[in-house]
């Protein structure tokens, strides 16, 4: 996405990963705590607005979110503020 705005405009995320998961080895025993982190995760709910984009037009805006928006597999939709 930041490819798209070439040093015109800014992007802010919103979304942090807070959430750790753990998990176990397979064929260990029962028991001595949860487990090590393996990865985090954000827990995103709808109507969330996980980025802000400025200085760039509404076409650049749409084809960069349209290209990310197919790595977290979700739609997109725009807000304009005035």
């Amino acid at each position: 996405m930041s490819g798209q705005f070439r040093r015109n405009g800014k992007i802010w995320v919103r979304v942090l990963a807070d959430l750790p998961i753990t998990g176990k080895p397979t064929e260990v025993r029962m028991g001595r705590g949860k487990g090590n982190p393996t990865g985090w995760i954000a827990r995103v709910s709808t109507g969330q607005i996980p980025f802000e984009m400025d200085g760039v037009s509404l076409s650049n805006a749409r084809q960069a979110a349209t290209l990310a928006a197919h790595k977290p597999c979700s739609s997109t939709k725009f807000v304009q503020w005035s």
